[in-house]
């Protein structure tokens, strides 16, 4: 049984790939060999059948075809939003998860990759995530279809960009070994001569894209984490999970000392912010204040002539009537206009923003 400390820190595991690559299947294999120990959260609003039952299901909060029908939207158009509409509530899927004591959360992506890659919702959901958890990120490639070596380098082309827009630990998943192995793949990435050699029956534009690529993705390949596996038999599955947790304690070695610098800076920025809302604030409010200056400079005066008079020794003067006694004794108080009182309140406002910072 794992200690406390651990069971209450899960690893996010994000599972991403080409459309087709077969990753809804591998989530089903991963949640069958986690043995009761995966926890698997449905990011697919378009998705028709599912080969297991996921935790959490943004089906259950969103439909996908009312939204097409309510937005007037294509099949891309309603993933893309299903996926913002579900982002505003995705606090509460954390709070979910930090009720729960599985050890690996896998998250089922869309099968579009664009829709959570390269979107809004996708950067919020991954940001939250790796803020609080250790948070891995599995790119699922179709080893079938890399055969062809220009196809394979749009794949990695593609994993190498989401590495680096994520700035997470990686591992490249070879999904299908079961039907062809990714020996080629691994040697490819090895051995530039083999993959120029495999280039030779392209055309010229395309290969020689390709071998432009594949000199530049050189430093990608040696310090990702690659490993082949069949969602079909399960093979390869415990060399994953071992892979799994190397990332994870990447994660706590590199990316979470950036992870707190980063908020480090923010709180800085935050705190220069305030301070110049402060001193903006204070400029605005003395500018206002001279107009009270001279008020309470003419209520002095008010004051100082009925003093005079009251000492003057005229008796008409001390007969008179209690209503106005009460008038000359009563204080005065000018109150501040709506405007000046809206500054005070956001003034005290950020000084207290300003301690809490």
């Amino acid at each position: 049984m794992r200690p406390q400390s651990e069971m209450s820190d899960p690893i996010a595991c994000l599972v991403i790939g080409m459309a087709g690559a077969g990753k809804t299947t591998f989530t089903q294999r991963m949640l069958h060999s986690l043995n009761g120990d995966g926890y698997v959260v449905n990011l697919d609003p378009a998705v028709m059948h599912l080969p297991y039952q996921p935790n959490i299901d943004i089906r259950d909060s969103v439909d996908f075809k009312q939204v097409m029908k309510d937005y007037g939207l294509g099949p891309n158009g309603a993933i893309l939003t299903c996926m913002n509409l579900f982002t505003t509530k995705f606090h509460q899927v954390i709070d979910i998860l930090q009720q729960k004591k599985e050890k690996y959360v896998l998250f089922d992506t869309p099968g579009q990759i664009e829709a959570f890659t390269w979107s809004a919702s996708g950067l919020i959901i991954t940001d939250a995530l790796a803020s609080r958890y250790r948070t891995v990120v599995l790119f699922i490639v179709d080893t079938p279809r890399t055969v062809n070596p220009v196809t394979f380098m749009s794949n990695m082309t593609y994993a190498c960009s989401i590495m680096f827009k994520t700035r997470l630990p990686f591992v490249l998943v070879f999904n299908k070994t079961d039907e062809q192995s990714c020996d080629f793949a691994t040697r490819w990435m090895d051995d530039l001569h083999a993959f120029e050699d495999a280039l030779q029956d392209e055309g010229a534009y395309s290969s020689c894209l390709a071998r432009s690529l594949a000199l530049v993705m050189d430093e990608f390949y040696r310090n990702i984490k690659t490993v082949g596996v069949s969602s079909y038999s399960g093979e390869g599955i415990d060399e994953l999970l071992q892979a799994i947790e190397q990332a994870a304690e990447e994660y706590e070695r590199e990316y979470k000392p950036l992870l707190e610098q980063a908020k480090q800076e923010k709180q800085l920025m935050d705190q220069s912010r305030l301070e110049a809302q402060i001193e903006e604030m204070k400029k605005k409010l003395q500018s206002a204040r001279v107009g009270e200056e001279d008020m309470d400079e003419h209520e002095r005066k008010f004051e100082d002539m009925e003093v005079t008079a009251r000492h003057a020794g005229n008796e008409k003067e001390d007969q008179r009537s209690e209503e106005n006694v009460g008038l000359e004794t009563e204080d005065v108080e000018y109150m501040d206009s709506e405007e000046e009182a809206e500054d005070r309140r956001l003034y005290e406002e950020l000084l207290a923003r300003s301690r809490r910072v």
